[in-house]
């Protein structure tokens, strides 16, 4: 071993943290350019010692220009970066490609991030005795749930109980944390009775950095997910919510899970672009039917007739993915006629008529009473008393819609 070999920083050290910052904040080196730097000439402290020739032989000349200069900002990053780690230790990393915490399934990716922010459970990035990260979940079990920013009442309800009977057959559920499916999704693995064997139930992939909440509304929920999961960003501390981060985090929601469930989505959605890339990742797309007449179901009809699983319970998801464990929540069934009449049973019999009578479209109060035949003052009371059952939801525009269980 030489000298210069002896001095080098391990891989993932934090000695070479201010190396990988840097060279992930040069303007010109995206992420291929990086990794061709990688490849060529290893590691940042490396690269950033080569030679002028050495660097051209890899690069063209304005990204070695670049390259052979600080950029703006490193040293408040580098501050910032280790005075956040410091603040928590045992939950934060800062995860390199030559880190052995980093997840193995992202390395499949076109375009893997040269760095990732994790802050959640210590044993997500701890080594196991064969070698792999815990957060390997594409080999362990990593199912991703997305679906629409704005969800029907059934929607939201579905994506909940779904993730948590899927959490409870030990599968992780990864999701971005947005408005709407994400966060059903999330909170339904959070009240799962069980968790994997490493502790891991939900994983967040956000588009902002980690020092900060989007949308501010779900700083409980990721404070929740932290605890009991892990949130993963391959953006810079500071980052804000910008809207082109959003589509890229996308391809680690995919990349992060051995299938994808989309539950709602309109035709032009985030979501339809996490089913793409899962395809051209090689992983399994799954979607949800919904009523013909919603916009919400529009996307998940397209999926399906492109060749996405059709979804109709979790056991569905499970058998195709071919994991072992079955579902074992008691609440994990098939969301078809026995299950939707289930709730029904208890429940006398003008309020299960109503319901019988409603289906599972969005219907308003004029269709109910024709439905019904029950006069107005009467059917307001029943739909009151339906509604605080959880059994009914209000829509916007006066609409009321039937939530069936999973």
């Amino acid at each position: 071993m030489t000298s210069e070999e002896a001095d080098a920083p391990e891989p993932g050290d934090l000695g070479d943290l201010g190396g990988w910052l840097r060279l992930a904040c040069t303007p010109g080196i995206g992420r291929q350019s990086a990794r061709q730097l990688l490849r060529a000439l290893g590691l940042p402290h490396q690269i950033f010692a080569a030679s002028p020739a050495a660097l051209r032989a890899v690069v063209n000349e304005r990204q070695a220009q670049a390259l052979e200069q600080s950029p703006p900002g490193l040293d408040a990053l580098l501050q910032n970066t280790l005075a956040w780690l410091a603040d928590a230790p045992q939950q934060r990393r800062v995860l390199t490609l030559a880190d052995p915490a980093y997840p193995r399934c992202l390395l499949d990716l076109d375009d893997p991030p040269t760095m990732l922010y994790a802050m959640g459970v210590a044993s997500a990035w701890a080594i196991q005795a064969d070698g792999r990260s815990g957060l390997d979940l594409a080999q362990a079990a990593g199912l991703a749930i997305v679906g629409s920013r704005n969800p029907t009442p059934q929607g939201a309800s579905h994506a909940h109980d779904f993730a948590q009977a899927f959490a409870q057959a030990g599968l992780v559920i990864v999701s971005g944390l947005a408005l709407g499916i994400d966060a059903a999704a999330h909170r339904g693995a959070l009240e799962s009775l069980t968790a994997n064997a490493g502790g891991i139930r939900t994983v967040a992939v956000v588009g902002t950095g980690l020092d900060r909440v989007y949308p501010k509304q779900h700083r409980d929920l990721a404070h929740a997910i932290a605890q009991q999961g892990v949130i993963l960003s391959e953006y810079h501390l500071g980052t804000p919510p910008l809207a082109e981060n959003f589509p890229q985090r996308n391809r680690l929601i995919a990349g992060l899970s051995r299938g994808t469930l989309v539950v709602e989505a309109a035709l032009q959605s985030g979501s339809l672009i996490t089913a793409r890339l899962a395809l051209d990742q090689g992983r399994e797309v799954f979607a949800i039917p919904g009523s013909i007449h919603s916009t919400q179901s529009k996307g998940c009809h397209a999926l399906i007739k492109q060749g996405a699983k059709l979804v109709e319970s979790a056991q569905d998801v499970l058998d195709e993915l071919q994991y072992a464990r079955p579902v074992v929540a008691e609440r994990a069934g098939r969301p078809d006629k026995a299950a939707a009449d289930a709730p029904a049973e208890a429940l006398d019999s003008a309020l299960a008529d109503l319901l019988q009578a409603m289906g599972f479209d969005p219907l308003g109060l004029d269709a109910l009473q024709t439905r019904s035949g029950l006069p107005t003052p009467v059917l307001q009371a029943k739909l009151m008393e339906l509604e605080l059952g959880g059994l009914l939801a209000r829509l916007p525009g006066g609409a009321f819609q039937r939530i069936a269980r999973v």
